[in-house]
C-alpha cells in the first residue's frame, strides 16, 4: 500500500472521528436544552408549593409528613447511587466494560431502592386517607415528590436499555454520548432531591 493511499485512510479516519465528535457535543447540547427545560418544570412546582404548602385544610401538614430518619435513608441512597454512577463512568474512560456495568447495576439497585421507600411513603398516606385530594398542601406534596419520583423512574429504565445496548455493542462513541447524557440527567435528578429534601422536610420538620 502506498504513503499515499495511507495518508487518505488516516485523514478518513481522523475526518469520521471529528464527525462522531461534532455529533456528540451536538446531543449533549440539546440534552442540556432538556435539562434547563426541566429546572423550569421543578421550580414552578416549588413555587406552588411554596404559595400552597399551609393550606391543609384541617388534615395533615408538613410537619406530619417529615420523618427525617426516613427521607435521610432515601437521600443518602440516591446521593450514593449519583456516586456510583460516577465511578462508572470513571471505569468507561478506561474501556473497562464489565466493571462499569457492574458499578451501573450498583446504581440501579439503589436507584429502585429510593423509589420503593418513596412508593412505601405515598402508600402510608394514602392507606391514612391523607391523599392528593385531602387538600392543597397534599395535592402539591403528592406532585412534586412524584414529579422526582417519574423522572427517577424513567432514568432507572433508560439505565437498564443502555446497559443492555452496552453488553450488545460495547462502549462505543453512541453508546459513551448516551451515557453522558444519563449522567447529567441523574446527577440533576439528586441537585432537585437536594432542594426537595430541603424545602419539603427539613424545613416542614422545623416549622
Amino acid at each position: 500500500m502506498s504513503a499515499a493511499t495511507l495518508t487518505g485512510h488516516e485523514h478518513h479516519d481522523h475526518e469520521h472521528h471529528a464527525h462522531e465528535l461534532r455529533e456528540a457535543d451536538k446531543n449533549i447540547f440539546g440534552f442540556w436544552i432538556y435539562i434547563m427545560s426541566d429546572c423550569i418544570l421543578f421550580a414552578s412546582i416549588f413555587a406552588v408549593y411554596a404559595v400552597l404548602y399551609k393550606n391543609t385544610f384541617g388534615g395533615i401538614g408538613p410537619s406530619d409528613v417529615a420523618s427525617l430518619p426516613f427521607v435521610f435513608v432515601e437521600t443518602m441512597l440516591l446521593l450514593t447511587s449519583s456516586f456510583t454512577y460516577g465511578i462508572a463512568m470513571l471505569v468507561r474512560r478506561r474501556g473497562l466494560q464489565n466493571q462499569m456495568l457492574l458499578w451501573m447495576g450498583i446504581t440501579f439497585v439503589l436507584g429502585a431502592c429510593f423509589i420503593a421507600m418513596e412508593l412505601y411513603e405515598f402508600a402510608h398516606l394514602i392507606h391514612e386517607g391523607d391523599t392528593w385530594q385531602t387538600s392543597a398542601f397534599l395535592s402539591v406534596f403528592f406532585t412534586l415528590v412524584g414529579t422526582h419520583g417519574l423522572h427517577v423512574t424513567v432514568g432507572l429504565i433508560w439505565m437498564v436499555t443502555l446497559m443492555i445496548q452496552v453488553k450488545k455493542h460495547g462502549i462505543t462513541s453512541t453508546t459513551s454520548t448516551k451515557l453522558s447524557c444519563l449522567g447529567l440527567f441523574w446527577h440533576f435528578l439528586d441537585v432537585v432531591w437536594i432542594f426537595v429534601f430541603s424545602l419539603v422536610y427539613l424545613m416542614g420538620a422545623i416549622s
